[in-house]
């Protein structure tokens, strides 16, 4: 079964972290590209071992990625 999920990648000072809000996973490499591909594991792993209650928990909330506007003084 597929399923599409969300992967916020943010610049770090040695590399990339990538997190999966909809499951609260992460992960990180060396580039964008290597970073997300190491979050996809990292998810499939996690769909492998939880639990289905666990599962079902992290993926009963919701998630909104979206930008905000803030005044900087």
């Amino acid at each position: 079964m597929k399923r599409t999920l969300t992967a916020v990648v943010m610049r770090e000072k040695e590399g990339f972290v990538a997190l999966c809000p909809e499951v609260d996973v992460a992960s990180q490499g060396e580039t964008v590209e290597e970073a997300k591909r190491n979050l996809q594991e990292a998810v499939e792993l996690f769909f492998d071992c939880a639990s289905p209650a666990e599962i079902q928990e992290r993926l009963s909330t919701h998630s909104v990625v979206s930008p905000i506007e803030i005044t900087i003084a």
